[in-house]
């Protein structure tokens, strides 16, 4: 299992976690809620009635593509070897550090806690 939390000026916030099968929760009182999951190959989908949508993926080594329907990928993160994950700023400007990862696989769950928890590649 891997724990997922928000970046802040301050503490960390813990806001869910990614179970050792891929499946992705989002904390809160009472029962978490299930997001969505991380397949190992990277593909990451978010929890829908019906068929669940696929989002994007999260290559090796960590970086964060988002789903473009009929163009290509977008790039809008990566995840570190340390999981730290970042939102990518375009241009010269550095990438902003959005949260961590604490736990096994900090590359999977780093992707798939940027789109089901941080909500990041957001237009």
């Amino acid at each position: 299992m891997a724990k997922v939390y928000k970046g802040y000026a301050g503490p960390d916030d813990y806001i869910g976690r990614v179970e050792k099968n891929g499946r992705v929760y989002g904390q809160r009182f009472g029962p978490d809620d299930y997001l969505g999951r991380v397949e190992r190959n990277g593909r990451i989908y978010a929890q829908e009635p019906g068929p669940d949508r696929y989002l994007g993926r999260v290559e090796r080594d960590g970086e964060i593509f988002r789903h473009v329907p009929g163009g290509p990928d977008l790039e809008v993160g990566h995840v570190n070897e340390n999981g730290k994950i970042y939102l990518r700023r375009p241009g010269p400007a550095s990438d902003d550090l959005i949260g961590r990862v604490e736990g096994e696989s900090p590359r999977l769950a780093g992707g798939a806690a940027f789109f089901l928890l941080l909500g990041g590649g957001d237009d």
